[in-house]
């Protein structure tokens, strides 16, 4: 992951905390995060829980 795309994860991940969407965990498990390009130019965040859900 590129800088740029890490500081946009970071801000994405600042909001979902502020809004309270998500929390703060410490856990063993944990689920493969992908910034996906729209067609404006601005980036999704997808969470990929198959591997957990195995």
């Amino acid at each position: 992951m590129s800088a740029a795309e890490h500081e946009k994860l970071k801000e994405q991940l600042e909001e979902l905390l502020k809004k309270k969407f998500i929390r703060p965990s410490v856990t063993p498990w944990g689920a493969l995060v992908l910034l996906v390009k729209k067609k404006d130019g601005s980036v999704h965040l997808c969470i990929d829980y198959r591997q957990l859900n195995k």
